[in-house]
C-alpha cells in the first residue's frame, strides 16, 4: 500500500477536509485528515492497520511484546495493528497532562511499538516514549498510519509510515493571508 492508495481510503471516507485548522500541536494549516471519519469504518480500518502491520514487521527486527497507543487518536488503529501483528494492544492517557499507562502494567524490557494515527510534530509519541522508558520498556519504534511531516519529525525512535503526506503546517503568527482570512476550527482531541 503506498500514500496515494492511504489517502484515496481517506478520501473514501470523507476525510479530507479543507478550510482553517488547528493541529493537536497548535500549528495551523489548510487540510485536516479527520481520521475519525475513516476509524468508523471497520473494514477501512483494518485495511490500513493490517498494511501497517506488514510494514512494521518488514523494518521493525526482533519481537513484538506490545503495540501502545497514546489516547485518544492511537487508540483504534494500536488496537487493530496489534490484532494483526498477534500482541496485546494497551494504551497511555493524560493524567493532569502527563501521559500514564493507568490500566495496565508492563514488564521491565517489554519491547514496545507505539502506534499512532497521524504524526506531524510527533509530540504525542516523544510522550509516549518518556512514559514507557521511566517504566522500563524498550521503545524499539514508533509507527502511523500518515506521517505529515514527511519524515521531517523527529520522534526519537525509528519510525515506520504507512503514507507521507506533507501538509502545510504554519506558527499561529505566520499565516498566510488566504489562511488568515478563514475562520479557525480545532478538530483534534488533545485538550479536551
Amino acid at each position: 500500500m503506498n500514500t496515494d492508495d492511504v489517502l484515496e481510503i481517506f478520501r473514501d471516507a470523507g476525510a479530507v477536509l479543507e478550510g482553517h485548522f488547528i493541529l493537536t500541536s497548535g500549528l495551523r494549516s489548510p487540510v485536516f485528515l479527520q481520521k475519525a471519519r475513516v476509524f468508523m469504518h471497520a473494514d477501512k480500518t483494518e485495511t490500513l492497520c493490517k498494511a501497517l502491520a506488514e510494514k512494521i514487521r518488514e523494518q521493525v527486527p526482533g519481537q513484538i511484546d506490545y503495540v501502545v497507543g497514546p489516547a485518544i487518536g492511537g487508540l483504534i488503529p494500536a488496537y487493530e495493528t496489534s490484532r494483526h501483528l498477534g500482541v496485546p494492544a494497551i494504551w497511555v492517557e493524560r493524567e493532569q497532562g502527563t501521559f500514564r499507562l493507568r490500566r495496565f502494567e508492563i514488564e521491565q524490557s517489554a519491547r514496545v511499538v507505539i502506534v499512532e494515527d497521524i504524526v506531524t510534530t510527533g509530540l504525542s509519541i516523544r510522550e509516549t516514549i518518556e512514559c514507557l522508558k521511566a517504566l522500563g520498556a524498550e521503545v524499539v519504534a514508533a509507527a502511523c498510519i500518515i506521517d505529515r511531516s514527511a519524515g521531517k519529525s523527529d520522534v526519537g525512535v525509528p519510525l515506520v509510515a504507512l503514507a507521507e503526506y506533507e501538509v502545510p503546517a504554519y506558527p499561529a503568527d505566520a499565516l498566510p493571508p488566504e489562511l488568515a482570512a478563514l475562520p479557525a476550527v480545532k478538530p483534534g482531541s488533545r485538550n479536551m
